[in-house]
């Protein structure tokens, strides 16, 4: 880790910005037994865009400990800038997965590592290199982390720099103003992802179509990225709706497929500004079906990116 810091000291600053938790996913196996794997939304959608080209940060804070070393080695397998992750010497913030179909999750972590994120430390003249940076995930309802995550938002927006959107709702981890500060956030972003189940959480009395036209009501200068899982994906901006089916692979873990998708999308906008909208939509749907394809919360590379597009034939390379 100091190596890294050394070489990344007079490195570019990063293009994407994530901020948001990482953590470690306890998995109950068939045998009664549990798996340890590191995770978070926003920290896998980091190291998809990293992978994809884009020079990125995960901004949060990690345990000094076994389950912090293995976020740490991860992120710099990924490529992430090492200067924005911070450690600290607090227990680890963790999701014991009881069920992976459907996924349920209950999340064990007071007073944790992710809860000393502290903005003012990150690196000088990071917002006015940013070209976009992204909130989302549990971070959003776990105080007093939320709350600063959101002063940062207020901040970025008002800087006009561009802010993205992963809610990636669980009830398990909503706090009493959760809900305020995604819509919050929302109103700001110029890019929002969200599945079938951030609708049904984030707006529980509204069926999928007026959910939409609420979010759209609330980020009226937001493009929409819908994921539905096996139905495809669909974008939502002000004038259109565009639709993707589903690719179609061999389907081995749909762990991180929604987080493989964002991470596409924004890298995408970032790598290709010029780009029209169905274009980066086809590279997200991609992304999503190589990330089923493989075991776990999987990354995909450029190289495979474009490989799979172009065995394709669709817009999208």
């Amino acid at each position: 880790m100091v190596d890294a810091l050394r070489q990344s000291a007079a490195a570019a600053l990063p293009q994407l910005v994530v901020f948001s938790e990482a953590l470690t996913d306890m998995i109950r196996g068939a045998d009664g037994g549990w798996i340890d794997r590191p995770g978070g939304g926003g920290w896998n959608a980091a190291r998809v865009a990293s992978r994809l080209g884009v020079r990125t940060a995960f901004a949060g804070a990690i345990s000094a400990d076994y389950f912090g070393n293995a976020i740490s080695d991860g992120s710099l397998a990924a490529g992430l800038d090492p200067r924005f992750m911070q450690r600290v010497t607090r227990v680890p913030l963790l999701a014991m997965v009881t069920s992976i179909e459907p996924p349920t999750y209950q999340f064990i972590g007071n007073n944790s590592a992710d809860l000393a994120f502290d903005p003012s430390l990150l690196p000088e003249n990071w917002l006015a290199e940013a070209k976009i940076i992204q909130f989302g995930g549990i971070s959003l309802a776990r105080a007093p982390l939320a709350d600063r995550l959101l002063a940062v938002a207020i901040q970025a927006a008002d800087a006009g720099c561009c802010v993205a959107l992963d809610p990636n709702f669980r009830a398990a981890a909503c706090d009493a103003m959760y809900h305020k500060r995604v819509y919050a956030i929302a109103e700001r972003s110029r890019f929002i992802k969200v599945s079938d189940d951030d609708l049904a959480g984030l707006f529980p009395q509204l069926d999928a179509g007026a959910a939409i036209a609420e979010l759209q009501r609330i980020a009226p200068a937001a493009e929409i990225l819908l994921t539905l899982g096996a139905s495809g994906m669909q974008l939502f901006s002000a004038a259109n709706r565009y639709e993707c089916a589903a690719y179609t692979t061999r389907v081995i873990d749909t762990v991180g497929c929604g987080d493989a998708a964002m991470g596409s999308w924004i890298a995408s906008q970032i790598r290709d500004p010029e780009g029209a909208p169905v274009v980066h939509l086809h590279r997200a749907a991609a992304a999503a079906a190589i990330a089923a394809s493989q075991c776990g919360a999987y990354a995909p590379t450029v190289q495979e990116l474009r490989e799979f597009l172009d065995a394709q034939d669709v817009i999208g390379d």
